[in-house]
């Protein structure tokens, strides 16, 4: 259940980064991609804490956490990489 809630975390994220993007005056005319390559780093740190936290509080090694760590960054990045490119296919 806690992976499924930081998954939704990480989609929460996208979709502010993707909301907040175009009112953005540096994001420069192309305001998805700009979302999706600010969000990609900071989900990674975020996913990154989480991996922290199931090691150091919840008692599980970095093995045992790795896997975990692979779908909370993966599911929202993917997702967020797909936006990019189907607006990028659009776009031209």
């Amino acid at each position: 259940m806690h992976t499924i809630k930081v998954i939704g975390i990480g989609f929460a994220l996208l979709g502010v980064l993707l909301v907040l993007a175009p009112r953005l005056s540096i994001s420069a005319g192309r305001p998805i991609a700009f979302a999706v390559k600010l969000f990609l780093p900071l989900w990674f740190v975020g996913a990154l804490i989480n991996l922290w936290i199931g090691v150091a509080s919840a008692g599980y090694t970095i093995m045992e956490e790795a896997p975990v760590f692979l779908v909370v960054f993966g599911v929202p990045a993917i997702a967020g990489l797909l936006i990019l490119l189907l607006t990028a296919r659009i776009a031209r």
